[in-house]
């Protein structure tokens, strides 16, 4: 065994060289190991989805069916109601459907036209905006050559059975890509008033790509998501400070997720007799079995999304749990053979998160949240977030690490700031990523005792970029998730350092409350701190919110001569402090002399620079700049620290600037 100091000494170098290293990786890797984030309008007729009434037996299940009923008082603004019937065919991995879609025009505005989201064209082939932009992989899951994926529009007619086929057309609106057919505009026969309802009935055809973009198989499992003709989101005058009434059109990119509208989802899903469903929602009935098919159905509302994941392995855990805020919910685990032993686990991760967010924030108000555990080689499916249904890391080995809770908890967070809190993901990504990754942070430290290492992540941002802007502009799916995940939380948790925790967490509160069931902007959050605090915060937003900065507080120079004062013999020393970037407020400086005598300081953060000038017995041996690391912007720590007496300062910063860097650094480290 090495003595104790030896042993430092090592730890000290070692973390040093990875240090280094570090700053010169991507940040892909560091993201993953710490967060857990019409085609062919003629075919072949549509196979039947409804099997008849008189074959369907009742199945025994491991499932539990409660007989909760719609909820009287709608919490969301329900503009859009799908009725679908979905197949799936296992052997040629398709989904064939029938969908009855009614939108409800809720502006002021007559609207002569309808948007769908045809989500599984991005699938098609090599040039689509999608595959083109993230270049066939999401995170670190590869596009195989089986990852191809489409869907066909059948049909898609008025409730008269006037067919609209021959009024589609393709739109593409960000980039003009001619390849792209993820969205797709149909002119309506006649115009829907403010406050009038049309139905729309469609008959659609998926093909299931091998998975490695949150939809597709692996195997025998399935992942369905963003699997139907989905309608765009249109948002009325107000919503997310637009000043007319208008249809939110994007294509489906590479870095993006999703955008909808609340509303209703009355599912039935038609799968082979060995499958198990896990889906959006809570089962209306038992499953039955027809023949060779089993037969489920699903109902959810005020949910603006659907998905549902299949296999015959599926291992079926049920609880049920309680807490202040969560009035009553059953916990579905569906788990992969390899991991019916973490069971307890995963129960531990889901109730505790759910406990915690309802605690902090607001309360739960759905009667289901379902797990889905995919297997090893479908880790394409994993770490997802749908309405009541998230997806948990792969099993990719028996014994995971922490990454199991980590990717629980933070996509149960995402039931609050992507589910109910329905921020625009397309154009304000930071919103949703950047305040579950926040929670996910105070959950872990809480339950688990686990904290992140916020000086070696501030040191990742090697690219900061502007939080407000559309997903697919960052430069890559990398630069994507090392701002709005990563540095989006040390945004926020600058804002905490100044505020408090205690205000933070009322600051939350506040715009949960505020903007669940709503689409809020990065606008209605800033007012929402600025409500919950009585000050304004137009400074800090636009350095770091609307702007790229980080926050650099550096020790810029030492200068130290000897002086006789009253026949004694001293030293004056002079000490810049600079920043760069925006302030996070206060600093703490400690000035170090050869006697040992320190003299710190604290500079309230104020303008770009600041001087110190001090008059002692002995020399200023060495200066440091936010000691306890608490400025969690700063993403240059290496030259907070400077030793007085070596007249190179570039080398004081890397030989004894570094060493001191990583002692502090240390310092923080649980071992």
């Amino acid at each position: 065994m090495y003595p104790r100091k030896m042993l430092r000494i090592a730890l000290i170098l070692a973390t040093a060289a990875v240090l280094v290293l570090s700053l010169r990786q991507s940040f892909g890797d560091a993201w993953l190991s710490g967060y857990t984030y019409a085609y062919n309008l003629t075919a072949a007729p549509q196979p039947s989805v409804k099997p008849p009434e008189t074959l369907e037996q009742p199945v025994s299940e491991p499932e539990t069916v409660p007989k909760p009923k719609p909820k009287p008082a709608a919490l969301s603004d329900r503009i859009a109601e799908y009725h679908i019937d979905v197949h799936l065919h296992e052997k040629d991995k398709k989904l064939h459907g029938t969908q009855s879609v009614t939108w409800r025009n809720p502006g002021q505005t007559t609207v002569s036209e309808l948007y769908f989201h045809l989500y599984p064209n991005a699938f098609m082939n090599k040039n689509t905006t999608f595959m083109r932009e993230s270049g066939g992989k999401l995170r670190e899951d590869r596009a195989t050559t089986d990852s191809v994926g489409y869907m066909k529009l059948n049909a898609l007619s008025t409730e008269n059975g006037t067919s609209l086929l021959p009024a589609l057309q393709y739109v593409r609106p960000d980039d003009n890509n001619p390849n792209d057919m993820t969205l797709a505009r149909v002119r309506l026969p006649e115009p829907v008033v403010p406050g009038g309802r049309i139905t729309l009935k469609a008959a659609f055809e998926v093909k299931l790509p091998e998975v490695f973009a949150r939809m597709g198989y692996s195997g025998d499992f399935i992942m369905a998501g963003q699997w139907f003709p989905k309608l765009a989101a249109y948002e009325t005058a107000g919503t997310r400070g637009s000043t007319k009434d208008g249809w939110n059109l994007h294509q489906y990119h590479g870095n993006s997720e999703f955008y909808s509208d609340f509303g209703i989802y009355n599912v039935r899903i038609q799968v082979p007799s060995r499958y198990k469903v896990a889906a959006t929602g809570f089962p209306t009935k038992s499953a039955v079995i027809s023949g060779d098919n089993k037969v489920y159905r699903f109902y959810a509302d005020d949910v603006h999304d659907f998905a549902w994941a299949a296999s015959p392995d599926f291992v079926y855990v049920e609880e049920a749990f309680s807490a202040p805020g969560v009035p009553g919910v059953r916990i579905k685990l569906y788990l992969d053979p390899l991991h019916v032993h973490l069971k307890e686990r995963y129960l531990h991760a889901a109730k505790s998160s759910l406990a915690k967010y309802a605690q902090w924030y607001g309360d739960y108000p759905y009667s289901t949240l379902s797990v889905v555990v995919p297997p090893k080689g479908g880790n394409g499916a994993g770490g997802m977030e749908y309405p009541t249904l998230v997806t948990a890391f792969a099993a990719e080995n028996e014994s995971p690490g922490y990454s199991l809770e980590r990717t629980v908890v933070h996509e149960i967070g995402h039931q609050f700031w992507y589910g109910m809190v329905a921020t625009n993901e397309f154009e304000e990504a930071w919103l949703d990523e950047g305040l579950t990754s926040y929670a996910e942070d105070k959950v872990m430290e809480a339950v688990y005792g686990v904290e992140s290492n916020l000086p070696i992540e501030s040191s990742y941002m090697t690219s900061p970029a502007p939080l407000k802007q559309h997903s697919w502009h960052y430069e890559s799916n990398d630069h994507y998730a090392e701002n709005v995940y990563m540095r989006a939380k040390l945004v926020l948790l600058g804002i905490e350092q100044q505020v408090g925790e205690a205000k933070m967490q009322a600051i939350l509160r506040t715009y949960f409350n505020t903007y669940k069931f709503r689409h809020p902007s990065t606008e209605d959050f800033q007012a929402i701190v600025e409500k919950v605090t009585g000050r304004p915060w137009d400074d800090y937003f636009k350095a770091f919110v609307y702007g790229s900065e980080m926050s650099d507080v550096a020790v810029d120079s030492i200068q130290v001569k000897p002086v006789k004062k009253d026949g004694k013999k001293q030293y004056d020393s002079v000490v810049l402090i600079r920043r760069e970037g925006g302030s996070l407020g206060p600093v703490a400086v400690i000035m170090q002399f050869e006697d040992g005598t320190t003299m710190p300081r604290i500079w309230d953060g104020n303008g770009t620079k600041i001087e110190y000038r001090l008059t002692h017995d002995t020399p200023l041996a060495w200066v440091v700049a936010d000691p306890n690391l608490t400025n969690m912007l700063d993403n240059k720590r290496i030259n907070n620290f400077m030793k007085a007496e070596l007249p190179a300062k570039e080398r004081n910063r890397w030989n004894m600037g570094l060493v001191k860097l990583v002692e502090l650094m240390l310092s923080r480290m649980g071992w």
